[in-house]
Parts: C-alpha cells; sequence; structure tokens
C-alpha cells in the first residue's frame, strides 16, 4: 500500500494561491476588454475562469453563479438602434460584468486573508446576503411602452433609459413585459420590420413578478426557475419596480464591501 503523505500546504497556502489565480485571471480578461489580439478565445477564457472559481468557492457556489449571470450581459437595444448611436456594446458590457464579478471575488479572498484569525471570512456569500430584501436593491422606476408602439421605439426607449426591458400596457393596465432578449429572438433574429412589428406581437405576455419585502435570494432563486433577468416588483400586488441581473451584481458587490 502505498504510504499517504500528508500535504505540507497550510490554508493560509491555499488561500494565497487562489487569490493569485483570480489576480491571473482578471489580467487575462484585460486584452478581451481592450480589443487587444487575445491568444485564448472568449469562451475558453469563461471555461477556464469557471473551473478557477468553482476550484475556489465550490461548483455551486453563488460567486459562480454570479459569473454566469454576467455573461448574459444586459444587451439593452436593438442592433440597428445601437448602430445609430454608436456608444452602446453589448459584449463590451457583458466583459465589464464579467470584471466586476472577479473583482468581487477577488475582495472577498482578500478580505478572507485579512480576517482569518476573525469568523468574517467564513461567511458565504449567502450568508452575507441574507436578510437582504428587494426593496433595496431593485430599481424604483417603472418605464413602459405601450402594446401598439414598434419595436423600433421600444428599442430607442431601453437605450434612452438604459434599461434591459419595459413593462407593456394597454392604456390602464399592464399586460406583459418586453426585453432587450425578446427584440433579439422575436424581432431582430427572425427578420421582422421594426417599423411595423409591435410590442405586442413580441412582448411575453406572462408577467412573473415578487413582492419587495421577499429576501433577495428569493428573488435570485424565482429568476433562475423562471430563466429571466428582468422581474417586476410589487408592492400590496401593484408594480413598483423592477429588479435585474445587473441589480444582483450590484447586489453582491455591496455585500462584499460590508
Amino acid at each position: 500500500m502505498a504510504k499517504r503523505v500528508k500535504s505540507s500546504q497550510e490554508p493560509a497556502d491555499l488561500l494565497s494561491r487562489h487569490i493569485e489565480q483570480i489576480q491571473a485571471t482578471l489580467v487575462a480578461i484585460q486584452p478581451f476588454l481592450s480589443r487587444r489580439k487575445a491568444t485564448a478565445s472568449l469562451d475558453g477564457f469563461d471555461e477556464q475562469t469557471e473551473e478557477v472559481l468553482s476550484e475556489t468557492f465550490g461548483g455551486a457556489s453563488e460567486e459562480l453563479e454570479a459569473y454566469q449571470y454576467a455573461k448574459l450581459g444586459e444587451a439593452a437595444i436593438l442592433p440597428e438602434e445601437a448602430q445609430e448611436a454608436g456608444t452602446h456594446n453589448v459584449d463590451r458590457e457583458s466583459l465589464h460584468q464579467r470584471k466586476q464579478v472577479l473583482e468581487s471575488c477577488l475582495a472577498q479572498l482578500e478580505l478572507r486573508k485579512a480576517t482569518r484569525a476573525g469568523r468574517d471570512w467564513r461567511r458565504t456569500l449567502g450568508e452575507r446576503i441574507d436578510g437582504h430584501t428587494v426593496a433595496e436593491f431593485m430599481s424604483a422606476e417603472v418605464r413602459s411602452v405601450h402594446k401598439k408602439a414598434s419595436i423600433k421605439e421600444a428599442g430607442r426607449l431601453l437605450q434612452k433609459w438604459r434599461i434591459g426591458s419595459l413593462l407593456v400596457d394597454d392604456g390602464s393596465r399592464y399586460i406583459g413585459i418586453i426585453t432587450d432578449t425578446d427584440l433579439s429572438r422575436k424581432a431582430v433574429a427572425k427578420g421582422l420590420d421594426p417599423n411595423t412589428t409591435t410590442v405586442l406581437s413580441c412582448m411575453s405576455k406572462s408577467v412573473v413578478t415578487i413582492e419587495d419585502s421577499e429576501p433577495l435570494m428569493e428573488a435570485l432563486s424565482l429568476m433562475k426557475k423562471e430563466g429571466i433577468r428582468h422581474l417586476p416588483v410589487t408592492e400590496d400586488g401593484t408594480i413598483i419596480g423592477v429588479l435585474s441581473v445587473g441589480d444582483l451584481l450590484r447586489a453582491y458587490q455591496k455585500v462584499l464591501e460590508l
């Protein structure tokens, strides 16, 4: 039987190695952000990064989950509208969100290293975010568009307000929601005329909502279950705001700074 050798690597050394790995990953993402020619593909970079996060925080960790959300990005407008504006790059925004998650992970690891003697470093991101409600991080402004408006107009409003979704109304009540993804998949990808195609024909009729007093983690679970990135928030049944993937990323950042 082979003799078992006890590893001489102490937890502090392992923590330092994880910090170095995240730092190296932040260096590796720079060519994609600066648009220099990268030595690896973005898919390859994502795969390697997710392996590092899985090894560091666990395969079912909130940190890995946050990175996977960041990969979705938040496409906020129709491609033709983006070309006219020349200011909004969906892929670049998603890269910046990836970087933000990695910086948050690095901050968490450095906090652990600085306070190893105490209990703070053992608190997971889920425990830190526990107790926070949807109301704390939602966007309070409710933006909407009429059901008969064109999808070009919807795209223009998404760009104007720099958001990823609009509630759809019929003049008296909300009847659906249209998102950046709806515009991309249901309109642009199918070659529909943005000037004549109405919001009604592309919107999602089922509006999934959550009460503002619900825990933030409940909102995260609901978004995962429904496969959505924009969640209207209600107070006593009345919509008062929207919680997006971007809001969740900001929540991660804030609790890590506490």
